[in-house]
């Protein structure tokens, strides 16, 4: 029994030894994919497109505020607070569209970030499968990396189609 033990013991090590390790650096591979390239383009349009907008609402705002100063003297006390108010609700339907904005611009990033991760862990796996791996790890999480390990970021980039 001792014997089954010991040759058990010593055959444990070289089972480790049979492993093989990868690490794939996964912000170098999306940021070599196509579809961030899209994605960036895609939120560079769509804040233009908000800012656009924001700028619009600020100079209506500014020129009803102008022309609300100009009358000011001449209204009577209800037409100024009509004004007032309907300066008032413009204002806020300008900050609410800035949130909306913001929130519309964080959920596409995330939407098609996500994606975009989906497509590189699928890829990591083939990998994976296809070079027997039995853990592949981010680099990014690793303290060392030692010159036996296997790099396979170029493999996952070539999946994915990244440069």
């Amino acid at each position: 029994m001792k014997k089954i033990i010991f040759a058990m013991l010593l055959a444990l090590p070289m089972t480790m030894f049979a492993q093989k390790i990868g690490h794939v650096n996964i912000d170098a591979v999306a940021q070599g994919m196509p579809e961030t390239a899209a994605l960036q383009t895609e939120i560079q349009n769509l804040q233009k497109q908000f800012q656009d907008e924001l700028q619009r609402k600020q100079s209506d705002i500014q020129a009803k505020a102008d022309a609300y100063d100009k009358e000011k003297a001449t209204l009577s006390e209800t037409l100024r607070t009509y004004r007032e108010q309907e300066l008032q609700k413009a204002y806020e339907e300008y900050q609410q569209f800035g949130q909306t904005s913001e929130q519309e611009l964080q959920k596409v990033y995330q939407t098609k970030m996500s994606e975009i991760q989906e497509k590189i862990m699928k890829a990591v796996e083939e990998v994976g499968a296809a070079g027997s791996y039995t853990y592949i790890l981010p680099a990014a999480g690793i303290a060392f990396i030692g010159s036996g390990a296997n790099d396979i970021t170029d493999q996952v980039k070539a999946k994915v189609g990244a440069k």
